[in-house]
C-alpha cells in the first residue's frame, strides 16, 4: 500500500473533494463531491457530482417538465430531498457556488426554463441527497488522507463524463497524487 502525505489545500466553497482511491463505499468510492457551504464552527455541506442513478425527475415529481437528463446521488444523508446546480445566476434565491455555477433557487423558474428550452443536462443537474460532515469531521478525514482537495469550474463539472471526471480532477492535483488516477478499481485483480 502506498501513502500520500494529505495535500495542503484548505477546502472552501466552490472546491472539489475528491475520495482516495481505497475508499469502498456506493456513496463515496471515487467520488467527487462539490462544496457548497464550509464552515469550520457549523460543518461541511456538499453534493457527490459524479454518481448517476437510473431514475428521471419525472418519475419523481408528477407533473414536472420532461427533462432528458439523468439525476445524481448527492450523497447519503436526505435522500429523499432534491437538489440542483446550474448556470443561471439570475434565479431567485440561487447560491453563487463559483463562477458561472449556482445552488438552488425556485423550482418553478427551472420548470419554466425546461419548458423554453433554455435548460439542458450541461446546464443543469438535480441530485438526491446530499453529503455532510459536522465541524471538524472534514478536517480530521483530510488528515487521515481519505480526501484530497482540487478546484475545477462550472463547464468540467457540467460536462465531463460522470465515469472520468473523479479520474481527470485526480490527474489534475499532479505529483503523488496522478497514481490515484491509474489506481485499479481493484486492486486485487492485478
Amino acid at each position: 500500500m502506498f501513502v500520500i502525505k494529505s495535500n495542503t489545500t484548505e477546502p472552501a466553497e466552490g472546491q472539489v473533494l475528491l475520495a482516495e482511491p481505497l475508499l469502498n463505499n456506493v456513496h463515496f468510492g471515487r467520488s467527487a463531491i462539490l462544496l457548497i457551504e464550509h464552515n469550520s464552527t457549523e460543518g461541511s455541506f456538499g453534493i457527490v457530482i459524479n454518481k448517476p442513478i437510473r431514475t428521471n425527475i419525472n418519475q419523481l415529481i408528477e407533473d414536472f417538465p420532461y427533462f432528458d437528463a439523468p439525476m445524481y446521488i448527492g450523497g447519503p444523508v436526505e435522500e429523499d430531498r432534491l437538489f440542483f446546480l446550474h448556470t443561471f445566476g439570475d434565479i431567485p434565491e440561487a447560491i453563487k457556488v463559483m463562477d458561472g455555477l449556482y445552488f438552488g433557487g425556485d423550482l418553478d423558474v427551472i420548470k419554466s426554463l425546461i419548458i423554453s428550452g433554455q435548460a439542458n443536462r450541461n446546464n443543469l443537474r438535480f441530485f438526491l441527497g446530499y453529503s455532510g460532515w459536522e465541524p471538524g469531521q472534514l478536517k480530521k478525514e483530510l488528515q487521515e488522507n481519505a480526501w484530497a482537495v482540487t478546484d475545477t469550474d462550472a463547464a468540467q463539472i457540467l460536462t465531463t463524463p460522470h465515469k472520468a471526471l473523479w479520474q481527470r480532477l485526480s490527474r489534475k492535483l499532479g505529483g503523488k497524487y496522478q497514481y490515484w488516477s491509474m489506481f485499479p478499481r481493484n486492486p486485487r485483480l492485478n
